[in-house]
């Protein structure tokens, strides 16, 4: 596995290496040792599929303290363009965003540590994402952030040129309804950078 630090502290893609010949390919996509090795250290007792079809915008996602949780993203099939928001108020990159093209073909694998809103927009049909989450899911915990938001100016691929922008996807209505950052960022405290 090769892993590559981002311009944003903790943020982390892994490439699997990949043995392939003529039935097919074989990867590790998790080992506990080689991760902790590069610096991650957290235990994920919860893995999640979900599959979209094209146009379809989920995000952006994640769960307030205590039950923040990293998340640990791959696509299996398909392609999606992967975004992040930095909610740590101590980070560099603090309500900065940085965007990854995820696919089954380039088979990256994610790192987005606690601390971050995380969303994505499959550009193909019956696109299948598997991740693993750091802490359970828990519905009291869970938050998000608009995913158009203008303070955090994410440029969201365009599926079709003759609409206009955004028209295209496809968002669920409680994301749709999601706060803006600065809204989110009155009434619950921002995330510590923890190096």
């Amino acid at each position: 596995m090769h892993f590559s630090k981002t311009d944003f502290p903790n943020v982390v893609t892994i490439e699997p290496k990949i043995f392939q010949d003529t039935r097919g390919f074989f990867a590790e996509s998790y080992r506990h040792d080689l991760f902790s090795q590069n610096g991650i250290h957290d235990s994920f007792p919860q893995d999640n599929h979900s599959q979209s079809s094209k146009g379809v915008l989920r995000g952006l996602h994640f769960q307030i303290e205590p039950r923040a949780s990293a998340k640990l993203v791959r696509v299996v099939h398909g392609k999606i363009y992967d975004v992040i928001v930095d909610l740590r108020k101590n980070s560099p990159t603090f309500k900065k965003w940085i965007g990854f093209w995820l696919s089954a073909e380039n088979k990256k694998i994610l790192y987005v540590p606690k601390g971050f809103a995380h969303g994505f927009l499959s550009v193909e049909d019956n696109t299948d994402l598997m991740y693993k989450i750091s802490d359970y899911y828990s519905p009291e915990h869970e938050n998000g952030i608009l995913w158009n938001d203008p303070e955090i100016g994410i440029e969201w691929p365009k599926l079709d040129s003759h609409k206009a922008a955004g028209a295209e996807y496809r968002l669920s209505d409680k994301d749709k309804k999601n706060p803006t950052l600065e809204q989110f960022l009155k009434t619950h405290s921002p995330f510590t950078l923890k190096e």
